[in-house]
């Protein structure tokens, strides 16, 4: 259905954050995660809090294989779910990738493989390591009554990465809780476009660009907190999926759920339902490739969160009321929300550039240089997501692609 198109409005009013799982202070962040699953569930738990040291030792393949056969039935609530899916997905990538992309498995064991498929249909997220367990329910503060800032946060599950695993984590997290503004000024425009009412409209758009600034601003802190040959070479390949990834042509097989492989995608930021929310919002339009990509990733999103993207699709279209109002103080708030956007969409771009493309050419002139020093044994680099991103797209060309289609966002005066 085309943005503003007949029924827009019988089918957004009332649009509430509380309607979609959204929270006034944390936006799509899981508001109060829990960090403790009830205690049949401790086998789960005591993997899961152990997976840096398992992997390492390449023990977590044989503690899975012991571990008992659990039902999910005893999961009670929201929270408990999405702590189970979380703990079930690191755990799922840790036993997959534990030897590298060249050790995978075929097979995910029924004792982790029929709770993980359980636990998914439950929440309606896919049986494999998503944003919205990574990031979203992944969070905790040290002090209760600290505030949310890096030094005060933490991550509940982990994986190998060390410090610069739980960097990359909370900035992602800071980057979501700096949208919540804009979140917020999303629901503010759409009530404002339908009451025609332009000076609510002005300040809302005004609100979303800044939210988008201080978005760029956290993700900025990147830079501080992880280090690309760490990113590269250690943390990538757990975020890494099992469609469109050379290393597992075939997918995963779920035993006990289904005798066929399945696959899906790795976690990947295109996941994240705030720039869907926004790209509705500002009527941007992708090209077919891309658009069909992050289409696709809308499928590993809470169903809450997609139906709130797809509510902001159906609403009466803000760029259409900018350009009938003839308003050039609202052309010039619209197009610095857009403006805001790309510069967002500018700044990912080069840290890709510099945790994949350039981390990429600097691990393969190191393994050169050991190769020749330490003969033909040296461990491999992960070759064959080289140029992609986890979710599977050719990183570089997509992003380039989405941030000019959003450039050709702007109104023109």
């Amino acid at each position: 259905m085309e943005p503003g198109g007949d029924g827009a409005e019988e089918t957004l009013l009332p649009l509430e954050l509380s309607s979609f799982q959204l929270s006034e202070e944390f936006g799509f962040l899981l508001p109060h995660p829990l960090t403790e699953l009830p205690a049949p569930y401790a086998p789960w738990m005591e993997i899961a809090q152990d997976l840096p040291q398992l992997i390492a030792s390449r023990r977590l393949r044989s503690r899975v294989q012991q571990m008992p056969q659990l039902s999910t039935w005893q999961l009670r609530g929201r929270e408990e779910l999405h702590l189970a899916h979380l703990v079930l997905s690191f755990i799922t990538m840790g036993y997959l990738w534990q030897e590298g992309e060249e050790g995978t498995v075929k097979v995910l064991p029924r004792n982790l493989a029929v709770p993980f498929w359980e636990v998914s249909q439950t929440l309606g997220l896919p049986p494999i390591l998503s944003h919205a367990d990574f990031v979203l329910a992944n969070w905790r503060r040290k002090n209760p009554s600290g505030p949310l800032e890096m030094e005060n946060l933490d991550t509940i599950i982990s994986l190998p990465g060390g410090e610069s695993l739980r960097g990359f984590i909370l900035v992602t997290f800071l980057v979501e809780k700096a949208a919540v503004p804009g979140i917020k000024a999303i629901v503010q425009a759409i009530h404002a476009i339908l009451q025609r009412d332009e000076e609510s409209l002005h300040k809302a758009l005004q609100q979303l660009a800044e939210a988008i600034g201080d978005m760029g601003q956290a993700l900025k802190r990147m830079h501080d907190h992880v280090d690309p040959a760490v990113f590269y070479t250690v943390i990538r390949i757990f975020l890494s999926g099992w469609k469109d990834n050379p290393a597992m042509p075939e997918g995963l097989i779920y035993e006990g759920v289904a005798e066929e492989p399945l696959g899906y995608s790795g976690g990947s930021a295109a996941q994240s339902s705030i720039l869907h929310a926004f790209d509705e919002l500002l009527g941007i339009r992708h090209s077919q490739h891309s658009s069909a990509f992050l289409q696709r990733m809308r499928d590993y999103m809470p169903p809450a969160h997609r139906a709130f993207v797809e509510a902001i699709h159906r609403a009466p279209s803000l760029r259409h009321l900018v350009l009938s109002s003839g308003s050039p103080r609202l052309r010039a708030a619209f197009n610095r929300c857009v403006s805001a956007l790309v510069d967002f969409r500018s700044s990912h771009i080069i840290i890709v550039t510099k945790y994949i493309t350039v981390a990429a050419a600097k691990a393969k002139a190191r393994q050169a240089e050991l190769g020749d020093r330490a003969g033909p044994s040296t461990a491999k680099l992960p070759s064959a997501l080289e140029a992609k991103g986890t979710g599977g797209s050719h990183i570089s060309v997509f992003l380039k692609s989405i941030r000019d289609s959003t450039r050709a966002g702007l109104i023109p005066a």
